[in-house]
């Protein structure tokens, strides 16, 4: 089931209600149950027959695509992603929208399965003739859309950290690299700051991401002198974490890297203070541990553990005090803003100044102009690398508080420039998408 979120035709003053109600229920949930309310409150409709796919009309609404799981375990990391770019496209709109059009959302339920992602995305391109897609959540899901992003040339807003050794000429990449995140978040963890610590344990979700990262984090660990202690990869989902906490207790590690994903996190860290670790002993450092995971969280389970992240909400700036309170009066004051959120909402941004500038919304105009558009987000300028499609990011650690919040305790001196293949991982690749592309190194084989 997929809804349509209609933004043209809806008086500003209906907009806060129904942004909470969508935020707080979810759109696949909802509208599954509750068709005639989809058709009342969300259709948008222009009325006007859907061009053919790759071309485009100048009538009616711009529609995109919010490629996201609405239900399942990834729902409680997508969902809020969900709706900061909701944010985006509704500022845009109050803002006189985009070519002198409104621009509608189209957001399927990818339902954290990725044999559903090819399915909601050509419904997205063929059906909705999307402009651009914006979201994803798993590399599995991504690289399982990159065959339909190339057959219609369309655009995909990828928001999320992730594990390099790609760069696709149709996907614009806002998350952390390894060589932005992982890489220096070992500089840190081996820092005498941090206690000098020398024995790594290594647990993610049994997904590329995890496999990839944690590939790269071996070679980086060896060239350190550091050692690994133990590697274990569990099933998206799966919360049963004894036996797992039991063998990195006996490991002998001074420290953790963790790079499990959705929901597995609410079994894992409840397990590890089960038997009395002690972070100041042995310490979390998670890249997929945010403001919205926490608040599922015991703070006696979290506290005192850290996240190595771009953006916490806590950043003390006039943009993002300004994006955080415009996001609750809109989402509901509850509400907390995370890293994966605030590439969502900036790439949206972008990605509308790439069209006014180029005044078009074909993926090759719109690509050339990103290389001259930037975007003052949350956690600093936005600029697309047009080499690499990737961004240059600033590294910050965050340390869990008792009141299930962040402090930043660490952050880099400047922006971290995008390396989706460091050599010492991947020998002879490299991209430079403003020449000859990409270029083809020795293959790498990774165990699944």
């Amino acid at each position: 089931m997929q809804s349509h979120i209609g933004i043209s035709g809806t008086s500003p003053d209906s907009l806060p209600t129904r942004r909470r109600f969508l935020g707080r229920l979810g759109a696949g949930g909802l509208l599954a149950g509750m068709p005639g309310l989809a058709a009342g409150i969300f259709a948008g409709c222009s009325g006007e027959l859907p061009p053919l796919p790759g071309q485009f009309s100048k009538r009616g609404p711009i529609r995109v695509g919010l490629l996201h799981s609405q239900t399942g375990s990834l729902a409680l990391n997508e969902n809020p992603v969900r709706d900061a770019e909701t944010l985006a496209i509704e500022e845009i709109n109050a803002a006189g929208g985009l070519l002198g059009r409104p621009v509608e959302i189209v957001c399927p339920d990818t339902k954290s399965r990725t044999d559903l992602y090819p399915k909601r995305a050509r419904n997205l391109l063929v059906d909705n003739n999307a402009a651009a897609l914006f979201g994803g959540w798993t590399s599995d899901g991504r690289k399982a859309i990159l065959p339909l992003l190339e057959e219609f040339n369309r655009l995909l807003f990828f928001p999320l950290a992730y594990e390099g050794n790609e760069s696709h000429h149709n996907v614009i990449y806002g998350g952390l690299l390894p060589n932005q995140q992982v890489l220096p978040a070992i500089d840190w963890l081996l820092s005498p700051a941090e206690g000098s610590r020398t024995k790594v344990f290594l647990i993610g979700s049994d997904l590329i991401y995890s496999r990839t990262a944690n590939f790269v984090a071996r070679k980086y660990l060896q060239s350190k002198g550091m050692q690994v202690m133990g590697e274990i990869y569990v099933p998206l989902g799966s919360r049963d974490f004894e036996a797992i906490v039991a063998q990195i207790r006996d490991s002998g590690c001074d420290c953790i890297l963790s790079t499990i994903t959705g929901d597995s996190n609410l079994g894992f860290y409840p397990e590890l203070a089960a038997i009395g670790n002690d972070p100041r002993q042995r310490p979390v450092v998670a890249t997929s541990v945010g403001e919205n995971s926490l608040q599922s969280f015991l703070p006696e389970d979290v506290a005192g553990h850290f996240t190595a992240r771009s953006y916490f909400q806590g950043l003390r700036s006039p943009v993002n005090e300004r994006w955080v309170e415009t996001f609750r009066a809109e989402f509901g004051y509850d509400r907390v803003l995370s890293d994966s959120m605030e590439p969502g909402y900036s790439l949206v941004h972008l990605w509308a100044n790439a069209v006014r500038k180029c005044r078009a919304l074909d993926a090759d105009s719109v690509r050339q102009a990103l290389a001259d558009v930037e975007f003052a987000g949350p956690a600093g300028p936005l600029r697309i690398d047009p080499r690499t499609q990737h961004c240059a990011k600033r590294f910050r650690i965050g340390r869990v508080t008792n009141n299930r919040e962040f402090e930043v305790i660490h952050e880099s001196d400047s922006t971290i420039p995008p390396d989706p293949y460091p050599q010492f991982a991947f020998p002879g690749w490299s991209c430079d998408w403003t020449k000859d592309g990409l270029t083809r190194g020795v293959e790498v084989q990774f165990d699944r």
